[in-house]
This record gives C-alpha cells, structure tokens and sequence, in this order.
C-alpha cells in the first residue's frame, strides 16, 4: 500500500532521525532524512517526495520557516510538524502556513503513521472547493459572535483551536451554549464531515455507561436483545462531545481514559477490538480540579481531555449582545410556530437588561419562545412573560385576586398539591444552583437519575 511512496524527515536529534526512519522503513515506506532546513530544501530540490515530516526546533531555520518555504514552491506536498513544544500558537501557525498536522514528541509511532496515511490520502483527493475555516464561521448564521470582549475571545479561540485535533475542554454554566460551541469546533475541523455526536455524562449510571460509551453484544446482560453500537463506534472518524464530564463516575473514567489513550474498544459481551478515531471535546460547568482534589476525578484523564480549554462566558457576562440574541431567537421562535412576532417592548427589555439570567442563553432561549406562542401581536410585552418577570405590584395584585376567589376544587387534592411544590423545590434548586444537576440533585437529597426523570415529568425547562 505505502510502497512507492517516499518521505523526507528533518530532525537535528540523530537518533529519533534515525529511530523515525527505521520505523517507517518497517512500513514499507521510501524515507530520507535530513539533520537541518537548509540540508531538507536541497533534497527537496533534487527529489520529489510525498510528504515531509519536520521538527520544531532546526538551527538557523525553524519548521515553520521550512514550511512557509516548502509550502510556496510545493504546495501540494503535505507537512507534518512534529516538536516537544505543545504550543497552542505554534500549531495554528503551523496549520496557517499549510501544515496537515501537528504532533507532539514524545510521538505515538502507530498514531502517527495513521495521520501519515491520512495526509497522503488527502493530496490525492481532488480539491473541490476552497473553503476556508474562517469564511464557513462568519457565514455561518445558526451562531452568534456578538460584540463584547468576551465574546469576541471565545470565537476567537473556537477560530484557533478548532483546525487542529487537540482535545478541548469547554468550561462554562449551564445553558452558555456550550454544546453549540463544540459542534462549531466540529464544523470549523477536518473531521467537518463526520459524525458529531453528543453524551450527556450527568444521566449516565456506573452500571450503564460501559454500555453506552461502547455498546453491546446480544445476550451480554439480561435486556440485550440485539447487538448495539456505542457513542465512539458511532462517532468513529468525528467528534465525541461529553457534556457535564464531571458527573461521570470514576469508575467510568477509567475506562474512558483506556479508550482514549488505546484508541481501541470492545464491546460488552465481546472479543473483538474495535479501532477508534474520534476527537473528543468535553464540557463541565464545575471545575475539574476540586473534583480532582477530592479523588472525585481523575487528574490523568484530566489532562488528556484537556489539551485546549475554553470559557463560554455567561449571559450577565456578554449583556452587550444581548439585542443580538433576543433577534436571533425571536426569529427562530417565530419561524417555528408560525408567528409574526418581531418587537420586544421597552418595559420587556429593561426587565431583561435588569435580570441575572442564571439559566443563561437557555433560558433567554426558553423565556422568549414562551412569550412568542402566547403573543398575538407583533411586539412582546410585560403580560407574555412568565410570573418571576412581572413587576412586584402585578404579583402581589395576582396573589389579592387569587385570594379572593372561589375555589372550584376546594385545593384539597393533595396528589397536586404536592407535585406543585415538588415542581417548585426543583425549579428553585436548579436556580440557586446555577443549574448545576448536581448540586441541585444533593441540595433535595436524590441523585442525578431522579432529578433528571422529574425535571423531563415536569416538563421543567433548564
């Protein structure tokens, strides 16, 4: 399959020159070496090679000289760069400059001779289009930049990381939109056109995850009545996104972190290895280094999910778009209930400008639909909006009225009563909490599972 197909190392470290060479010789590759930029350019001049594969550190010229210089006389040839310094900067420079890929030393030979492959396969597809990372971004209109600082830094920072395969960290409260920045990291990679797939760690139960994370076969546990594949066979070739990372448990981390450093899983019931290629993007709305200090978390699996971290900033954080993202999601809500409903009005908008948003984008999200089915105007006013935005006066005039009614039901139907008050000990747990499900979950004295049936029974929106 390689034969024919002949590679060029740089490296001054005689040594890994000469241990790279070797190993890739064993995989039926042709393979050159050279010790300096200067010495590789001549090489280059005198022969034709496939790809070349270069170090960080050369004297006099860097890697990313040589391939500024690789790149304008042979813009076909594919570079990998290869250096001891995970430098977020020197990757995204590399991949600007045309680079196919960044690889850190100490280098996995079998995970480098699979980027190798996937290089070579990549020149020798016909380029269709000339689509460029930042021009798919900004016309992307399913996603807000906004205008404020922290905005701006975030999409910034999606800009430079997405492009690469680190594994990212994406740290933020609840209902930020951090699910929508990994699929916007997914969209903006090479693996664009793969599967996104997305787990929410917060409802998986020590029992299930195995299961879930890598399937099953047939007859594996009592209920497995057909083979099944997991999240990662599924995901195979795209992107793994684990919401709410920090609630699995440990035991579930440990295998999560041997499949992500094998690249291999099996499933339950079993006997056959399955390979794996999947980027992982991870998000938590708790940091992960109190849960480590805890022993809550593990520190090793920390780090591998955490080779790039980003802050999705919250609502309060970003209030200068807030005009940005009432428009957006006045739109969408309209389309998709067939409404005309365009305006807010200015009594709506200063309490907006006014509220703590704990639950952030989402319930920005949640609040200004509700308004838009309830409305049969074009603009949204006070009186659309749900009872905690209503002006104290309106509350208390509703409660005089309440009080003053005759009951039709008497209210002594206590299977109600207590579902109201359950549903209300739920809603003001996830508030004061920040919708943290965990925290909320111990706060009333149940688990995860519980909380998220009752939450999905209530139809509670989060």
């Amino acid at each position: 399959m390689n034969k024919g197909k002949k590679l060029l190392i740089v490296d001054d470290d005689p040594s890994f020159n000469e241990m790279l060479c070797n190993y890739l010789l064993r995989n039926n590759y042709e393979v050159e070496s050279a010790h300096s930029a200067q010495s590789a350019l001549e090489l280059l001049k005198k022969h034709a090679f496939d790809l070349v594969l270069t170090d960080f550190r050369l004297p006099k010229m860097n890697g990313l000289e040589l391939i500024e210089v690789i790149k304008k006389d042979q813009s076909q040839t594919p570079v990998i760069l290869i250096t001891n310094y995970a430098d977020i900067r020197t990757a995204v420079q590399s991949i600007k400059l045309g680079a196919f890929e960044f690889v850190n030393k100490p280098v996995n030979p079998d995970e480098l001779l699979k980027t190798i492959e996937k290089a070579l396969e990549s020149k020798s597809k016909p380029k269709n289009s000339d689509t460029k990372p930042n021009k798919a971004f900004t016309q992307n209109k399913q996603y807000i930049i906004g205008n404020n600082p922290h905005s701006l830094e975030l999409w910034k920072q999606v800009n430079i990381v997405a492009p690469t395969k680190m594994s990212v960290l994406i740290l933020g409260e609840s209902g930020t939109g951090k699910e929508y920045v990994a699929k916007k990291i997914h969209e903006l990679s090479k693996r664009a056109d793969q599967p996104f797939i997305a787990m929410d760690c917060g409802v998986l139960s020590k029992d299930l995850a195995a299961s879930e994370f890598f399937g099953h076969e047939k007859g594996a546990f009592t209920g497995a009545l057909t083979d099944r594949k997991g999240q990662f066979e599924l995901a195979n070739g795209g992107t793994l996104f684990l919401d709410e990372i920090g609630n699995l448990p440990y035991e579930v981390q440990t295998q999560l972190l041997r499949a992500l450093q094998e690249k291999v899983i099996r499933k339950i019931g079993g006997d056959k290895e399955i390979e794996i290629d999947v980027r992982i993007i991870a998000a938590t709305n708790e940091k992960l280094s109190g849960n480590i200090q805890q022993d809550a978390f593990r520190n090793d699996l920390y780090h591998r999910i955490n080779e790039f971290e980003i802050y999705v900033p919250s609502l309060k954080e970003r209030m200068d778009d807030l005009g940005e993202f009432l428009d957006f999601f006045l739109k969408e809500a309209s389309e998709e209930l067939g409404k005309e409903v365009n305006q807010i009005s200015e009594d709506v908008l200063e309490i907006f400008q006014d509220y703590t948003w704990p639950g952030n984008l989402r319930e920005l999200k949640n609040i200004i639909k509700r308004a838009v089915l309830l409305s049969d105007a074009p603009t949204i006013d006070v009186q659309h909006l749900p009872v905690g935005f209503n002006q104290k006066q309106e509350l208390n005039s509703k409660s005089s009225e309440e009080d003053t009614k005759p009951t039709q039901n008497s209210g002594l139907d206590l299977k109600e009563i207590q579902e109201n008050q359950e549903k209300e000990a739920i809603k003001q747990a996830l508030i004061q909490h920040k919708y943290n499900k965990s925290k909320a979950a111990k706060a009333l004295n149940i688990d995860r599972t519980t909380l998220y049936k009752k939450i999905k029974s209530y139809n509670i929106d989060y």
